[in-house]
């Protein structure tokens, strides 16, 4: 079985949602189709949600009109036979009316979720009426009836796997269907989503989860580059990764995937594909178990990180500082990205702000702090670059006019990470790509 994903632009006009139903037609194996919301309706569902919370109700009906009107004018490009029409019509007016009685209702955490559920269940209502309009078989699976997490947010991988068995399993004669992506179950059985990474965590989770032969992730680009695109002119597809590169360079800044959608697939060995809509003959980028070559593949960059340095005497042979220093993050429930020592000092990186006060006056006591902020994280990845000194030559002397403020290396041999001012983000990137790509 194939798992194919296809994200908002993908789906975001009736052109493109006519191209999704070309390309998953094109061949005759059994597939499981995870649609995002059309493109901007999350956002404007949020916007919803954010006037509701505050009381506004005028600007909530405002914006919820604006979305009809939308799709509305979504549907007469969408299909063209009038009973089609009027029945994606009656989707519209279903999911609409739910939005609009809302208007009357206090507002809380759990309708927020049902709120933003809207858009995938639309997306997928509506690409069904299409797929029938033009004869091809299939079956809608409710994402809410098989998708779920614990008390912990995290993805039940073994129930989703039952239920979902057991779904395919009643519809043994079918080879096509579709889903939502995103959405889920919480563990009192209330609506609520999957936040990080969205659709392409669900198409993981689904993979893994039958077992898939692959999973594929159709976007608007052409796989993963060696470089952000956005800032760099000349950049290239990674034709393969390893799921531990491909994961090191999503939690580092690649955007065209999140970081917790490698862990299922990667569970179960499921290849993920990389694949772009616009133009679906190309190659992409292929992540499995197999890095398929030593070097540097790729670099990303993580931006508004945050550097903290604490200084003080007493670590000199002193043991368990670091366990007081890491505690107070742990407190707060901030990750640490980067971390280097030295006799006297520690330096570490986050990635947000929202308890920086806290965390820097319970640090304090401990020894001198430092904080400097606007900092980027550029991680340079590949198979066993660290164990490759030809790498690493390249690899300083391409940034030597850089001010470098962290490097981290050793923790891992596919990767090796520098924190730079993010005034030099831009800089640093196109002085890597010459250096170590020759781009």
């Amino acid at each position: 079985m194939k798992i194919m994903k296809f994200g908002g632009t993908s789906v975001g006009k009736p052109e493109r949602m006519h191209q999704v139903a070309s390309l998953i037609t094109r061949d005759a194996v059994p597939k499981i189709v995870v649609l995002s919301a059309l493109s901007g309706t999350t956002n404007a569902l949020v916007d919803i949600s954010n006037s509701l919370s505050n009381s506004d109700r005028a600007a909530a009906k405002q914006k919820i009109d604006a979305l009809e009107a939308h799709y509305r004018n979504f549907i007469p490009s969408l299909v063209q036979q009038e009973a089609m029409r009027a029945k994606a019509n009656a989707i519209v007016s279903e999911h609409f009316e739910f939005l609009n009685i809302i208007l009357k209702i206090s507002f809380s955490e759990a309708l927020n979720k049902d709120i933003l559920a809207q858009g995938e269940l639309m997306s997928t209502k509506l690409f069904s009426v299409y797929l029938e309009e033009i004869g091809v078989e299939h079956v809608l699976l409710p994402a809410l009836e098989f998708m779920s997490i614990d008390q912990y947010e995290e993805p039940q991988l073994q129930q989703i796997r039952l239920k979902l068995t057991e779904l395919l399993k009643q519809n043994s004669q079918i080879k096509m269907f579709i889903t939502q992506g995103y959405i889920c179950r919480n563990a009192r059985g209330e609506v609520d989503n999957l936040k990080r990474g969205g659709s392409d965590y669900t198409a993981s989770l689904v993979a893994a989860a039958v077992n898939a032969d692959v999973c594929e992730i159709w976007t608007d680009i052409d796989g993963m580059h060696n470089n952000d695109p956005r800032i760099v002119d000349k950049t290239v597809p990674v034709e393969q990764l390893s799921f531990d590169e491909a994961a090191e360079l999503a939690y580092f800044g690649a955007k065209i995937l999140h970081p917790t959608c490698i862990w299922p697939a990667q569970q179960e060995n499921v290849p993920v594909k990389l694949l772009n809509t616009m133009q679906p003959d190309a190659a992409g980028t292929v992540i499995r178990k197999e890095a398929g070559s030593v070097g540097v593949k790729a670099v990303a960059a993580k931006d508004g990180i945050i550097a903290i340095n604490i200084k003080s005497s007493r670590m000199l042979l002193a043991y368990g500082f670091m366990r007081k220093i890491f505690e107070v993050f742990e407190k707060y429930k901030t990750s640490v990205d980067m971390v280097t020592t030295s006799e006297v000092a520690v330096s570490v990186t986050i990635d947000h702000d929202e308890h920086l006060d806290q965390i820097i006056r319970e640090l304090e006591p401990f020894g001198a702090v430092e904080v400097d902020r606007d900092q980027t994280i550029i991680s340079i990845v590949g198979n066993e670059i660290a164990e490759t000194r030809e790498i690493l030559t390249k690899l300083f002397d391409a940034i030597h006019a850089v001010p470098v403020r962290m490097v981290s290396y050793g923790g891992s041999r596919h990767n090796v990470s520098i924190l730079v001012p993010a005034s030099h983000k831009q800089q640093t990137l196109q002085l890597l790509n010459k250096g170590l790509f020759g781009l």
